[in-house]
């Protein structure tokens, strides 16, 4: 089994692929790391040999990838949430931050609310 950046990679998987299971890195630059170290993408994961398992480590070292890149991602959500901008306060209040409608359609960062009847005034 695969371990990099401590992450086992998926042994059935394409190379290419199985990349992608490390934050930080995605399709493109997979297919670059793979490049840089002389591996062809399609082969499978289980099918590389240690050698190229340390060459793929030594050119993903040059990435910010995994727990080093996901602090810096909640810094800088940190950051706008301190100097109190537009982006920020979304953030604070947990509403879409890049111009969503929010009327409909906002479940994902509104959460599903429940519905609540109104009350009905009492009679004198």
């Amino acid at each position: 089994m695969a371990r990099i950046a401590g992450i086992d990679l998926p042994r059935h998987k394409r190379g290419v692929i199985g990349l992608t299971y490390i934050f930080g890195i995605g399709r493109s630059s997979a297919r670059h790391i793979l490049d840089t170290a002389g591996i062809d993408e399609n082969v499978k994961v289980e099918d590389w040999s240690d050698d190229n398992i340390r060459e793929i480590s030594r050119v993903i070292s040059d990435f910010k990838t995994e727990g080093e890149l996901r602090s810096e991602v909640s810094l800088n959500i940190k950051r706008l949430m301190d100097i109190a901008c537009y982006r920020g306060l979304r953030h604070r209040k947990g509403l879409p931050l890049r111009g969503q409608r929010t009327r409909t359609n906002a479940r994902t960062r509104k959460g599903k609310r429940k519905t609540v009847a109104n009350k009905k005034k009492a009679t004198k």
